[in-house]
């Protein structure tokens, strides 16, 4: 039976009045089906995994290319079964992915080296020259770091380069033959002025110098793809596009594309988080916090990122490489075991339960320390990883203490860059929280609130995240081609979010202090990190 609800989205459909959103997390492709008023109607999603190649983290393209067709089409099938229509049009679409990395194409578009991800550590001497010559932090993972890396390495690629982009700007310009990318995106490539709107003038003569001391005579600025802020048109569905994306020719090309923008751009979206004195931390393979500044920072901090809202507000970035893909390392390992039992538990049901009792631990999770390095972390000050669980031999190990321990490392490395904004003056008023990790009936709010000191909520779409927050952003851009929008933030209070509800925990005394206690230690405890990192291979 038809009811009025579902009648009225085949209509919305059928007629081209919704938005399309794809993002290409570390571990899924996404992607979200809304209306013209933010209401998800269907989702889709596919898997990939990276892969280390010569000691380098990447993703081979045939993935982007398979990973895309292949969310889209499970998307495409929910749609069916739910409202019996296939879609041909859309009202706009929008493409995110990871930020930062690096994709170097040559003269026709070839790939000149294998796409070298966010996770990659082995630019350091170059993330430390450009630090100190521009005069504010630039992060190991960010693209101008890659590239000034391959300038130094004399790598036979870099005069064979013509043009540079991420991982959201590369589908996009699949799509739509456009090198363009959003300026929260394009903020993780290279610095942003962000009363310009645009890269940075004179830091991009000042790399140009740099570049050219080493021999490299290029400039930059020809190179990076062209800045859009959110709601421009950022170029049509090509007939190429429309094939790739729908091999059976059913979707037709011209649809309008919304900029490509990164993940940490579609959080603050889905959170509505685009206002100064707004932030969110979104969790998933990394995990990451951003505040949107009244004022700019007095001092350059290390772990602090400077980039933009998706309308080129200055926002600060504290960005960590490790989240929860050690703890969902011993979810599966639990999982695992219950099976041997002769069970075949739900894993969301066995995350609850590792979880569930976390915060019924006595203080500092019971002595014990959690390590959730995969990978180098940078504000750790480690280039590798090496995932750990310690305890003393007075200790007590129990499952809440375990749980407690896994939770409260994984938001350690967060917690340490936030108390860098704190001393910086940074005020924010509510931290909303999004991704998977928050579906745990509140104990992973109530760990993340003790960590950062702050109020945190948690919205209806906490699980979903950046799909649905780039296809708001594509949502937006028709809005503002048909003339019903003005800016981001007060287009997403008045459309989106008028009558949305969120469960807000704010930290008690008692659970900041105790944080603090089991960071001091975890802090400490790094020294055994490094330890490990050497000694074991």
């Amino acid at each position: 039976m038809t009811t009025r609800k579902t009648a009225a989205a085949q209509e919305s459909i059928v007629a081209g009045r919704t938005a399309l959103g794809i993002e290409f997390g570390s571990t899924r492709i996404k992607a979200s089906l809304i209306d013209d008023a933010g209401v998800t109607l269907a989702t889709g999603s596919s898997t990939w995994e990276n892969q280390l190649v010569d000691g380098l983290w990447t993703y081979a393209l045939e993935a982007v290319h398979e990973g895309l067709q292949a969310a889209y089409a499970d998307l495409l099938s929910a749609v069916v079964t739910r409202y019996e229509v296939r879609p041909t049009t859309y009202g706009a679409i929008g493409v995110s992915a990871m930020m930062h990395g690096y994709l170097a194409f040559g003269e026709n578009d070839e790939l000149l080296v294998p796409f070298r991800t966010w996770r990659n550590t082995n630019t350091g001497p170059a993330a430390e020259v450009l630090s100190g010559a521009f005069g504010l932090n630039i992060p190991l993972r960010w693209s101008v770091a890659h590239f000034y890396q391959a300038v130094l390495d004399h790598e036979a690629h870099v005069s064979q380069t013509r043009s540079l982009t991420t991982l959201a700007g590369y589908v996009h310009r699949l799509l739509t033959g456009q090198h363009v990318l959003g300026v929260g995106d394009a903020s993780g490539m290279f610095p942003i002025d962000s009363a310009a709107g645009g890269y940075d003038a004179a830091l991009l003569e000042r790399f140009d110098e740099l570049a050219a001391a080493h021999g490299h005579t290029g400039h930059l600025a020809e190179l990076l793809p062209t800045v859009l802020s959110a709601g421009a048109d950022a170029g049509t569905l090509t007939p190429e596009g429309a094939a790739l994306l729908d091999p059976s020719g059913t979707l037709q090309p011209g649809i309008l594309l919304g900029p490509p923008e990164g993940d940490a751009g579609t959080g603050m979206v889905a959170t509505n988080s685009v206002r100064p004195r707004t932030g969110n931390v979104s969790a998933g393979t990394s995990i990451f916090a951003m505040i949107v500044l009244e004022k700019p920072l007095q001092n350059a901090h290390h772990e602090i990122d400077l980039v933009t809202t998706p309308d080129a507000r200055p926002v600060a970035m504290v960005h960590c490489n490790n989240g929860s893909s050690e703890l969902g390392a011993w979810v599966s390992l639990f999982t695992e075991f219950a099976a041997a039992l002769g069970h075949t538990p739900d894993p969301d049901a066995v995350f609850q339960a590792v979880l569930g009792q976390a915060l019924d631990a006595d203080t500092d999770a019971d002595g014990l320390l959690a390590y959730n390095l995969l990978s180098g972390e940078p504000i750790a000050g480690t280039d590798e990883g090496r995932p750990l669980f310690v305890r003393t031999p007075g200790s007590r190990l129990t499952l809440a203490g375990f749980g407690r321990a896994q939770l409260y490392g994984v938001f350690a490395t967060l917690s340490l860059g936030m108390r860098v904004l704190t001393a910086e003056g940074a005020t924010v008023d509510t931290m909303f929280a999004h991704g998977g990790l928050f579906r745990t009936g509140g104990v992973a709010q109530n760990a993340l609130a003790a960590a950062v000191g702050s109020p945190v909520a948690v919205g209806e779409g906490a699980g979903e995240g950046g799909s649905w927050g780039i296809a708001l952003l594509a949502a937006y851009s028709a809005a503002v081609r048909d003339g019903s929008a003005q800016n981001l933030g007060t287009w997403l209070n008045d459309v989106v979010f008028a009558a949305s509800e969120a469960q807000v925990v704010v930290p008690t005394p008692e659970s900041i202090a105790d944080y603090a206690t089991f960071l001091e230690r975890w802090n400490t405890g790094l020294e055994v990190e490094r330890a490990a990192i050497n000694a074991v291979h």
